[in-house]
């Protein structure tokens, strides 16, 4: 984890200047560029060992989870669960936190034996799982009709996770479950940062260089804490933004310091999300251009425009990322800090994350 107070100071789009006060090690991995195309289509299961497989119950040794490999023939050909109902489960462990593209499923070997269809469930931990969604609702995957014709899932999401549990629903009427898989995808590019509750990473810029057509902050959090400040974005004159979690709900607070010039909307909130203090990564973007804002927490957006001189908005002196970094400021005394991690922190295309490292 990371317990950290830092100021960045930018002369120049190409001069950066990074005080460090003190810094535990980071966590990460290379980074993909935004924008950057590359191949995500690698097979994640087929060099996995057995033990990196695990199931609710096998039929016999040689039904054991281990021989669940697409288009292997080893054992007996496939695993098989002791009894065939619909609280059986087979489990792979990919080593890592990865980013999963597609799946795919076959019966077994030369059997009766094959699942018509499936859930697909995800974890980082091997003990929180999180059930694959589409269209809003969790995603019943069609399966086999035969033991050997392999069928192939593009996910229209992509998982980032390490460990992967396929739960079968329904099966061969005349036979069992039967099952060998493939996952495909690659390595997550990715870089985390750990907070500590009483921590934070201050961004200070020079409003010189700050004139973008287009201002965006991104990142992705996880937490068990249900109320948190995940972000503080300061203004010289007192204009403020606030991201922060209450009671397992994201909200976005827009504080306008000068009630004078801006008489009739001091203050705007906006709430997306709940149970957010899940254990399980969340993802946030805002965007802001003249006046308007787009606020989105994982795949819900909300698009609205600011009345008055919004666009005018004096929000370039500083940033803080996980928690206020001075008690009381922006009338804050009351407010918690994050405790959880971020993960990929970007401002307006600049690594946060990885600025903090090199520096």
């Amino acid at each position: 984890l990371l317990g950290a107070s830092m100021n960045v100071n930018m002369d120049s789009v190409t001069e950066i200047f990074l005080k460090l006060l003190f810094l535990l090690p980071v966590q990460n991995r290379h980074m993909a560029v935004a924008g950057n195309k590359y191949n995500c289509d690698d097979q994640l299961v087929s060099a996995l060992s057995q033990s990196s497989f695990s199931s609710s119950s096998e039929l016999s040794s040689s039904h054991s989870p281990g021989f669940a490999k697409l288009n292997r023939r080893e054992g007996a050909g496939g695993w098989s669960p002791l009894v065939s109902n619909k609280y059986q489960w087979l489990q792979v462990d990919l080593g890592e936190r990865t980013e999963i593209t597609a799946v795919a499923t076959q019966g077994g070997y030369g059997s009766s034996d094959w699942v018509t269809s499936y859930l697909l469930m995800f974890s980082d931990s091997g003990r929180n799982w999180k059930q694959y969604r589409q269209e809003e609702s969790i995603w019943a995957f069609s399966g086999n009709t035969n033991a050997d014709s392999v069928v192939y899932y593009k996910l229209q999401h992509s998982i980032k996770a390490r460990f992967l549990r396929f739960v079968p629903l329904d099966w061969n009427p005349n036979g069992r479950i039967g099952m060998r898989i493939e996952a495909y995808g690659c390595t997550y590019r990715s870089e985390v940062v750990g907070f500590d509750g009483e921590s934070c990473l201050i961004y200070t810029l020079n409003k010189k260089i700050i004139n973008a057509l287009k201002d965006v902050i991104s990142l992705k959090f996880k937490t068990m804490q249900s109320d948190g400040i995940l972000l503080q974005r300061e203004g010289q004159n007192g204009d403020h933004m606030t991201l922060e979690l209450t009671k397992g709900k994201l909200s976005l607070l827009i504080n306008l310091g000068d009630t004078k010039t801006h008489p009739s909307n001091a203050q705007i909130n906006i709430t997306l999300g709940s149970l957010l203090d899940d254990q399980h990564w969340h993802s946030v973007l805002i965007e802001h251009f003249n006046n308007q804002v787009n606020f989105t927490v994982d795949k819900h957006t909300h698009h609205f425009h600011a009345k008055g001189e919004f666009s005018y908005l004096d929000l370039d002196y500083e940033l803080s990322f996980g928690g206020i970094p001075e008690p009381g400021k922006s009338g804050t005394l009351s407010r918690r800090n994050f405790h959880g991690c971020f993960e990929n922190i970007y401002y307006n295309g600049v690594n946060i994350i990885d600025l903090a490292r090199r520096h």
